[in-house]
């Protein structure tokens, strides 16, 4: 069993990770850590949440849990937050599983300096499907690269504040790699939209494209479960999504 505490439990992404770690059998929710002036501190998460068995209180800082019934923590808050929670998860030699995006160079130096001393899952999107959308992007960008134009679009709900998304500057990056292109990416905000990402490669002759489109949010919440078990007693480094679903580089 993993032992997990959250940060920004009562966010829509805490939220989530806690109602299905408290369904699973293979975790346990030990540590439930919010911004201080969020109004549900001293209150229970079985309060927040509207559950039964789940009595544990929700503090302002990570020092107020009791540290040693903590395998690891899950942090999708902002990245300022974030930053904060790394220096006190290396001081207390906690591994993190972190989803949040919108790093600066700078915050992303932080994160794999820490790394050097604890292990770190870092990825900006947790679900499965996307994570093997990189690899068949990087594979037709290898083969298609030379030959097509290619394109990736994005739409998200309009309360998302990084743009373009990690993602889809994950996806970039992949087709860079692979072929030396820096693709265009097309920003949507829309509604409520969790996230759709699609990449077009296209020429006089032949269009192909690839598309992830999330319908629940839980489809990042459940990844981020994933890495939370797969980063408990992982000796100190900086791992990816495709570590924890165990591809090949």
């Amino acid at each position: 069993m993993a032992r997990i505490g959250i940060f920004g439990v009562c966010g829509k992404m805490g939220a989530r990770i806690a109602r299905l770690a408290l369904k699973d059998k293979m975790f346990s929710v030990t540590a439930c850590i919010e911004n201080k002036e969020h109004q549900m501190i001293g209150s229970s998460l079985g309060k927040f949440l509207e559950t039964t068995g789940a009595d544990i209180t929700i503090v302002d800082d990570i020092k107020k849990s009791n540290i040693k019934e903590i395998d690891c923590v899950i942090d999708f808050t902002l990245p300022a937050g974030t930053i904060e929670h790394v220096a006190v998860c290396e001081e207390l030699d906690i591994p993190m599983v972190i989803g949040t995006t919108g790093f600066d160079r700078d915050s992303e130096r932080k994160i794999v300096t820490a790394s050097e001393n604890i292990p770190i899952v870092f990825s900006p999107n947790m679900a499965t499907g996307v994570n093997v959308l990189f690899n068949i992007v990087r594979e037709a960008s290898r083969v298609l690269g030379n030959d097509f134009s290619i394109k990736i679009d994005e739409t998200h709900h309009i309360h998302k504040k990084d743009s373009p998304s990690g993602t889809a500057k994950m996806i970039a990056r992949n087709i860079e790699d692979a072929c030396g292109k820096n693709p265009y990416i097309e920003v949507f905000r829309e509604g409520e939209v969790i996230g759709n990402h699609g990449i077009i490669f296209s020429n006089e002759y032949e269009t192909l494209e690839i598309r992830h489109d999330a319908k629940s949010r839980d489809v990042f919440a459940a990844g981020a479960l994933k890495a939370a078990r797969f980063i408990v007693n992982k000796p100190a480094g900086l791992y990816t999504m495709a570590d924890v679903l165990g591809f090949k580089k």
